[in-house]
Parts: C-alpha cells; sequence; structure tokens
C-alpha cells in the first residue's frame, strides 16, 4: 500500500487577529499593533526548506496587502497561496452578499501581491457549516477549485458534526471539492486531530497514531494546519481575554516549533491543491451522515 501525500498547510494570521481575542481586540485597532507575522512565516518557509517540503499558506487579505514581499517569498519558494478571507470574519457572520465580496476582495489582493493564481480558500474559524451552506455555491460561482473550511467534529468554537470526514462535493452540479480537516476515530467518537491548539496541547503520539490511522486504516491523506503566531512565544500578552482563550492560545508555543520539525520529518507532505485534484477524482456528494 502506497502512503498517501498528507496536505501541510498555514492559516497566515497575526497574534491580534485570532478568534479567541475577538471580544477584546477591535479591528479597528490592528493597524497600530506591533506585527509579527512577517517574521513568524520567515521561520516556517526555513523549517519547510530544511525539511524539504512544500505547503500552502492560506492567507488574510489584510495581511497580504501589508506584507506583499512575504507573498512574493512564499511563491517563489514553490508553495500555495491561497485565501483566508479579508479580515478573519467569520461565514455565518456575513451573510451571503457580504462573504462573496469578502472573498473576492482578498483573492483579488492576494494575486496582485503573490503572482499566484487563487484556487483555494479556507474558512476563518472552519466557519462554514450548517448554517451556511450557500457559502458553497459562492465559492463555485466564483471559480474556486476547492474548500478546506469543514471541522466534522463538534466544538465550542466551531464544527459541523453531520459533515463527512473526506473530501466531497458540496454541490452536485459543480467541481467545488471540500476538504475537511482531519479527525481521527476512537470508541465511535471522532477526535480533532488536524493540528492548530491540539496539536500544541496533547503529546506528539497522539498527532502520530492519528495521521497513521487516517493512512493506513481508512488509505486517505491527512489534512494539519498551523498558525505563525503558534511557534512565537515572545509575541505579545493581550491583558483582559478570557482565560480559557488565554489557556488555548499561549500554551505550550515553546514547543511548538519542535513538534512541526517532527511532524514534517515522519510523514509525506505537500500542498493543498496537489491534494484536492488528487481526492477529487473519489469524492462523493455531500451526504449527512455521523
Amino acid at each position: 500500500m502506497s502512503v498517501p501525500i498528507n496536505g501541510l498547510s498555514v492559516d497566515v494570521e497575526d497574534w491580534f487577529q485570532v478568534g479567541a481575542f475577538e471580544k477584546v481586540i477591535d479591528r479597528e485597532n490592528w493597524g497600530a499593533l506591533a506585527t509579527r507575522v512577517e517574521r513568524n512565516c520567515d521561520e516556517i518557509l526555513q523549517l519547510f526548506a530544511d525539511a524539504g517540503v512544500k505547503g500552502t499558506f492560506f492567507t488574510l487579505g489584510w495581511v497580504a496587502e501589508r506584507h506583499p514581499a512575504l507573498m512574493r517569498r512564499i511563491a517563489q519558494e514553490g508553495h500555495e497561496i491561497a485565501s483566508h478571507g479579508w479580515d478573519h470574519e467569520r461565514v455565518f457572520r456575513l451573510g451571503r452578499e457580504a462573504f462573496a465580496a469578502d472573498i473576492a476582495r482578498a483573492r483579488t489582493v492576494i494575486e496582485q501581491t503573490s503572482g499566484q493564481a487563487v484556487k483555494g480558500y479556507r474558512a476563518p474559524s472552519f466557519s462554514i457549516d450548517a448554517r451556511t451552506p450557500w457559502a458553497f455555491e459562492v465559492l463555485a460561482e466564483q471559480g474556486y477549485a476547492y474548500s478546506s473550511s469543514v471541522a466534522p467534529i463538534a466544538h465550542d468554537h466551531y464544527g459541523w458534526r453531520e459533515a463527512p470526514r473526506f473530501a466531497f462535493r458540496p454541490i452536485a452540479d459543480a467541481d467545488l471539492v471540500e476538504i475537511p480537516v482531519t479527525t481521527a476515530r476512537f470508541a465511535g467518537r471522532r477526535l480533532a486531530a488536524g493540528g492548530g491548539g491540539f496539536f500544541r496541547v496533547l503529546p506528539y503520539a497522539f498527532s502520530r497514531w492519528a495521521i497513521r490511522q487516517v493512512n493506513r486504516e481508512d488509505e486517505r491523506p491527512a489534512v494539519f494546519y498551523f498558525h505563525p503566531w503558534e511557534i512565537d512565544p515572545g509575541q505579545p500578552r493581550v491583558a483582559g481575554a478570557p482565560l480559557r482563550s488565554r489557556l488555548r492560545h499561549y500554551t505550550n508555543l515553546s514547543v511548538m516549533a519542535d513538534k512541526l520539525e517532527r511532524l514534517v520529518g515522519d510523514f509525506r507532505w505537500g500542498r493543498m491543491d496537489e491534494l484536492a485534484a488528487r481526492e477529487a477524482l473519489r469524492a462523493e456528494p455531500l451526504a449527512l451522515a455521523a
């Protein structure tokens, strides 16, 4: 059995743009805050180069507009640049017309700064769910090839528990493919296993077990994601944020880079557009089964 090539992805947003702090840091104040996203992405690019892997950088249009040189570097080093929307507003808060405008604006700026055509999209905080099936129609209308915007789990911050675990076609007469973030199975339950805070907080052995399960038992590629701020223990601390938010955001930042180095060496990795093209050949029409 050949080992699948997994999807390696980075959600490019700065430390002050995360959902955990959205109630204590106003968007209007972002421009006055010290940005760290470029230095963190440079470290990630070096980590990927040392490991000889390519990945996909799902980037906010807000970031691309302010860091065009970073966009060019990512593209020049052979990575895919995809869209993470304009300013990390969740899809269910936008509505159809505002969502269409948001992703069109982000795509234009990302393509202009990177020189690369944008084919993929990831919703902020995996916010395409049972409330927003119309978002897939908008993505298809704008010509996106794939989305990686669904977390098929139950979670207090996001999730679409009934969604399929692996690639599916959300619109019967469109080519758009959805590639959900990875989950593993244990005792009849789905467990989040695609990266982010779960990767930082849990022992590395859990992620290794989960990805091996998906690769060997399900014979499917895993989809892994993380953020540039997750490798940055020196970032500012946000006063006034809820305890749960602070715990999720700051726990184990100092060990993240070492864990990532181990991860990229233990498995096969590639860009999300290439994974989506392969998975499109066996993606099933949307069927909401547990």
